[in-house]
Order: C-alpha cells, then structure tokens, then sequence
C-alpha cells in the first residue's frame, strides 16, 4: 500500500481541462478572479452562526488572522494563495456541523507543518484542545532510516491514535483529503494515481464506517476519475444521455407512489436519489453486468415520521409493484456498524423497468447524511451521547486490538483488514449482532466474544448445526461456540484459519506467554534456515551485532524477545533476511509467475554515479536481483558484479578497483542459479521436483543425481528463475516434499 496523507504546497493544484489555460496562468492575464480569502472567511463564519448562533467564534477569526500570516507569500500550483486551502477544509467541515474549535483546527492544521509557527505557538494562543486537534493532522517528522512506505503507515497509525482520543481529529484529515482531491488534476500523473490509491484504501472507507456519506461519496467518485478515467467518462456520458429520460421515469414513479402511500394514511416526501458514478461502476464489475441490468441507477427516497411507517411504506411499494428477489436489505432491524438505518428494496416498477426504494425516517436520514458529525449538530440529549459512543465502540475495539502490534505497516494492514473490508453480521445464540470481515470464521467469532472463548474454543454450531472451524460465516447466521473447561489453547494452524487481525494477534500473544523458550528455538532455527537456504551463510556469520540491530529496529530490546517474535509468527523470518540484505523488500512481493525472459543478461545492475558502462556477473557466485553485490572494475571488460562475500572479493587486495552497484527496481530478466537437494531415493523423487517446478512456471535447464551406497540421493539442479524470493518460493515447496532431508542454493 501507498500513502501519503498530505498534499505539499508545491504539488498541489486544480484541473486542468483540454483546451483551456491552467489556473495560474488565467489568474496571470485577469482571464479569472477568484473569490478573496476575506470573502471565503466570511462564508465560513455564516455557515458556523447557522448551526451555533450562541458560540464565541472569534478564536475562528484569530486563527485566520494568524494562518493567513503564517501562510503569506505561499501558494498553489493553482496560483490561489495557500490560505485558500484550509479554509475550503474548514468550510467542509462547518456544512457538515461539526463544532468551531475543530473549524478553528482545520483553518490551522497546516500551521505547524509548513510555516515558522511552532506547536507551542499555537497551545499558547488557541489552547490545548486545538492544539492537540492540529498534532493528531499533522504528518510525522520524516526520519531518514524509514522508507517512504514505512512513514506513511506511521502517519496513518498516528491519525488513528489520535483519533482515538478525539474522533475530530479524522473529520479534519477527511475534509484536508476532499479538498486535494478536488484539486488534484495538476499533480503529475504518477502522484495522482498513489494519492487517488490510498483515498480508495482509507479514506473513502473511513468517511463510510463514520456515516458520512456525502464524504465518501465524493472521495470515491474523484478517486475513480483519477484511476479510471476513461471508464468514468463512458459511464458518466451514458447516464447524461439517459438523463431526461431518467428524470421522467422518476417523475412519473413518484407520481404513482404518492397517491398510493396517502391512501394508506403515510405522510412522505418522495424524491429521486442521484446514485455516485463509482458504485455503479463497483456493481457493474461485481455483477459482469451492463448498466441496464444495476437495480439502483433509477432510485426513489421515502421519508416518513416514524418507524412504523417505514415499514408500512414498504407494504405499499410490494402491493404496487412486483418485488425483485433477493434485493430486500433491512438496515433499520439490523443497523449497519456506523448506525445507517433505511430500509432497501427493488421492485419492477414503470413499465416493467428496476428501481431502487429507499425507506427511512427523517431523523435516520439527517443521521445517513452527516454520520458521525450528527453528534455536533444534534449534541442536546442523551440519545445523540449514547449513539456517538455506539459509532466509536468499533474504533476503540480496534485500538484495543492493535495496541501490541509494533510494525506500523502491521497495523494499517489489520485495520484495512478489519475495518475496510465488507461485513457479515451473524448473531449470538441470545440474538446480540457481531459485525465481522467478510470471509471471517466461527475462531473469529469467538475471539470477538472473548479471549478465552476463543482459546477455549474445541468446535462451532451454525444454526444449530457443528461445522469446521474454517466454516465462512455467511449473513444471518447464529453461531454458538462449543468450548471446554479445562486447559486448552489455540491450535498454531488457527493463525491460517481466522481472518481479522485481533484474532491472529490474541493467538500469537498465547504462544509468546505459554512457550517462549521453544519459540526462542524455533525462531533461531527459522532464520538459520533462511539464511542457510538463501546465502549459504547462518546467524553466527552474521553477527550478534548485527541481528541486535535489526531487533532494535523492530522495537525489540533483546536478541531472545526477537527470536521469540519470530518464533510465534509476529515477524517473518524472510522479512528478517530481508532487512539482514540477503532479499529486497520488493522482490517478496513479486508475483508467484516470473517475467518472461529476456535474451540479454546484461541489463539489471545500475552503477551509481555512472552510466553506459558493460556489465557482466561474476561466474564464481552468480549473483541474482535481491543479493547483496558488489562491482570490480576489470581492465577493458567494464564491471563484473559479485556477490559482496564471495571469496573472490574478499580476498582482493585492489580495492581501490571496487565499485557500489544497485539492481534495478524492476529487472526483467532470468539468471541460471544452481540449487542441491538432499533426499532419501525413492521412486518418483525426480517426477515430484519437476512437477513442483513447473508449477512454479520455472524452468530447468540442467540437471544431475547421484545415489549414494546408503541410498540418499543428491540432486544438482540449474533453475532459470527472476528474483531470490522466486527462488524461495521454489527451494521452501521442495523443501516440503515427501522424503526431502535438505535444499539450499549450490554456490560451488
């Protein structure tokens, strides 16, 4: 995953559409004029009044006073003054009623990042609240033994943190990221597509699981014209050109609705619903559909007084029109975890054409629109309290759940994992709701109920039925987990079997407490035979120092609380390898297959600092994309790569002929890299190491075997492979073969 929470000034910008003259440049030649910063203040303070007529809002006009200093003499891309975008995130924030400290937070919540204005400046002259509500936006200080990927999931871990604390924080993050996504079109493309990525990853996900729709809707309609921009187009072109004909089919079927409802005694506002262009396209893809065949294009909102009537409603709409199976959703009986409440059906409706009906109340539609912002806008009673504490429930879970994760990349993938992903909702024999990722199992039920349940856990019911506990639980089932009473614990093959990140966290802590010593041992061994398996080399060559180092990096104090780490799973022992410089992080996330080779083996290394020069490998250790490696510049025959301990440089006494060399983000060749497997002789070794092979779509492009007088067979192989995580993949497969005693790279 790519991130990157904030737009810097200097790629920031608005569109640019064919045919016409950028911003900036129009605002050079007087072509446009832009509303001042006063008048958009101006706005913002009107938009506050209206939803707090009592409150003090000059701290809004000190803190715009201060930001339009601090931002003085800055500016877009665009050619608009810097200033313009924090008031349009502030201006975001106060139509969505949320309270005029957070607006005071937002107009300065680039204060501290980009401008001489300190923190403390801003405690002193605005108070802790803002204050903190400004630290939990602003971006972590880049260190430089992070990786960009790296830092961004810590500045993702922080929002969350910080969130935590004060769920303001992200109401100002989410309409920061609105408001780059709005003027997103001048960024080189490259950068469009990363930040359009992550809006899709988080964000978009985010506004949805606080209820506020309007937010998500536009994310990820402005994510979509980013990423797919001629498919946004088509389908835009196609729904504009239906539109006339939309409206009046909306008409019309409004107007046969209406008398129907009064008849039946139900007061309603009917109105057509405009559906955002990505959620079609998503059900388009999902559905292999075409856009005739979306039930929801054509849509109609009813809203009425009282619950009561939602359902009577929707007794009228079926006796009207005939229903469309398998398209009824009942989120009022069943709210979802951000507490939307409506009720869904589709119906043939007007001349045999689908159309969505969306039932709700007025108030559960106030409450669809802003989400978790209603809470602000209708903060007097005790009902807005108890359901913002219901909103949070999930996120503090969360928290609880991530609070011994270290690795912030680890973290941001559990909460995508946990969060992000679509829902079932399943009951407890008692009938409470569990919402869970979709895909999730009765081990993760039980681990959501409680830590020993799940522990305890010998077996599951599904609707009074037992089922495995790798069973994936579907909407509406009652799960009822079996357990035991005496001492049990959690099997090591449950951390394949469950699917949310707490579950997999709370089974890793039972073995880090029940078995440190053995996962101090079999953590040592993992990484031995990693690092035996990949480089022919072992920890003790490595050194002490060295792993230490590592450790520290993975926030463990100790060689024994790391080993232990890796010996229940929290960190992977390729991983480790890979940080120790024997594979490149990259390289594991290569795709199973290999590239097709190329005819030249030429390609691949880059020497730094200079360019055009003839590369060869080294024969004596024939290095591959993801070693270590080293270049020796021979006379006449340009640079001749090696791997960094092979023997023939470390016993070369012209270093001065050394020379630091890099391989290529993407190398798309193959390198013969020869392989030795040990095994007991049996009859179809050899059939079982190509087929294993061959599946890996490798080739083999030499071999030999020679059986010993004990009958244990030595195979030498030469593989054409892509990468050293290819040829993990490949070595660990064979390593699992029946009757296999050893498999490690044949460095000669």
């Amino acid at each position: 995953m790519s991130v990157e929470p904030h737009l810097p000034k200097e790629t920031e910008g608005a569109p640019r559409r064919t045919g016409r003259l950028p911003l900036a440049e129009r605002l050079r030649l007087g072509l446009t004029v832009l509303p001042s910063p006063e008048s958009r203040f101006r706005k913002l303070r009107e938009t506050v009044a209206s939803h707090y007529p009592q409150a003090d809002l000059e701290p809004m006009r000190r803190a715009f006073e201060l930001a339009s200093q601090a931002h003085h003499g800055q500016s877009r891309v665009t050619g608009e003054p810097y200033i313009t975008h924090p008031l349009a995130a502030a201006q975001i924030l106060a139509e969505l009623g949320i309270d005029p400290i957070a607006v005071t937070a937002a107009i300065l919540h680039d204060v501290p990042e980009d401008t001489d204005f300190a923190l403390g400046d801003l405690e002193e002259k605005f108070g802790p609240e803002v204050a903190q509500l400004v630290d939990g936006v602003t971006k972590l200080s880049k260190f430089s033994t992070h990786s960009h990927e790296e830092q961004q999931a810590e500045n993702i871990r922080k929002m969350f943190l910080a969130m935590a604390d004060d769920i303001r924080v992200v109401l100002i993050k989410l309409a920061d990221r609105l408001h780059n996504m709005r003027t997103l079109y001048a960024l080189p493309v490259e950068k469009q597509t990363r930040i359009a990525s992550q809006t899709l990853e988080i964000y978009a996900p985010l506004a949805e699981r606080l209820g506020i729709w309007s937010v998500k809707w536009e994310l990820e309609d402005l994510s979509f014209k980013t990423l797919e921009p001629e498919r946004y187009r088509e389908l835009a072109r196609m729904l504009d050109t239906r539109r006339k004909g939309r409206e009046a089919f909306i008409r019309r079927a409004i107007e046969t609705l209406r008398p129907e409802l009064a008849r039946a005694g139900i007061e309603a506002d009917l109105t057509g619903r405009p559906k955002h262009l990505y959620s079609i396209w998503k059900k388009m893809q999902r559905k292999s559909a075409d856009l005739g065949e979306i039930y929801d294009v054509y849509a109609i909102r009813v809203l009425v007084d009282e619950v009561k009537d939602c359902y009577a409603a929707l007794g009228v709409v079926h006796s009207l029109w005939r229903p469309i199976p398998n398209q009824f959703d009942d989120y009022i009986a069943v709210p979802k975890p951000n507490l939307y409440q409506s009720l869904h059906t589709a119906v043939m409706s007007v001349d045999g054409q689908p159309l969505e009906i969306q039932i709700r109340t007025h108030a559960m539609h106030n409450v669809s629109e802003v989400g978790i912002a209603a809470h602000w806008r209708y903060k007097e009673g005790s009902r807005a309290d108890r359901e913002y504490d219901q909103k949070l429930a999930w996120l503090r879970q969360v928290m609880d759940w991530q609070r011994d994760v270290s690795d912030a990349t680890e973290f941001v993938e559990g909460v995508k994992l946990d969060l992000f992903q679509d829902q079932v909702f399943v009951f407890t024999p008692k009938g409470e709701v569990k919402d869970l990722p979709a895909g999730a199992t009765p081990l993760d039920f039980a681990y959501r109920i409680h830590t020993d349940v799940g522990h305890r856990c010998i077996g599951a019911k599904i609707n009074n039925r037992l089922v495995p506990l790798d069973y994936r639980l579907k909407n509406g089932d009652i799960v009822e987990i079996v357990t035991t009473k005496g001492e049990h614990g959690p099997s090591r093959d449950w951390l394949n079997v469950v699917r949310t990140s707490h579950a997999k966290e709370k089974i890793r802590q039972w073995f880090k407490r029940q078995e440190r010593d053995e996962n101090i041992t079999h953590g040592k061994e993992s990484l031995e035979r990693e690092l035996r398996r990949l480089a022919r080399t072992n920890l003790g060559a490595v050194g002490q120092e060295r792993i230490l180092e590592i450790a520290r990096a993975y926030n463990f104090d100790t060689l024994d609380d790391f080993y232990a780490a890796v010996g229940y799973g929290a960190v992977g022992a390729q991983q480790v390898v890979t940080r120790l410089g024997v594979v490149d992080d990259a390289q594991l996330a290569l795709p199973p297959t290999a590239p097709p080779p190329t005819p030249s083996r030429q390609g691949g290394v880059r020497v730094k600092g200079v360019g055009d020069l003839l590369i060869r490998f080294g024969k004596c250790c024939h290095p591959i994309p993801g070693d270590p490696i080293i270049g020796f510049i021979t006379r006449g025959k340009g640079v001749t790569v090696h791997l960094r301990n092979c023997q023939t440089i470390m016993g070369e006494k012209e270093t001065a002929r050394l020379i630091d060399v890099e391989w290529e983000e993407a190398p798309q060749q193959t390198y013969p890299i020869s392989i030795r497997l040990e095994a007991y002789d049996r009859q179809g070794l050899l059939a079982d190491i190509s087929q294993i092979v061959a599946d890996a779509r490798v080739s083999i492009v030499a071999a030999n075997v020679a059986v010993s007088p004990d009958r244990t067979a030595s195979v030498r192989a030469t593989l054409e492979v892509a990468s050293v995580a290819q040829l993990a993949r490949v070595m660990s497969k064979l390593e699992q073969l029946k009757d296999v005693i050893s498999v490690q790279r044949d460095l000669g």
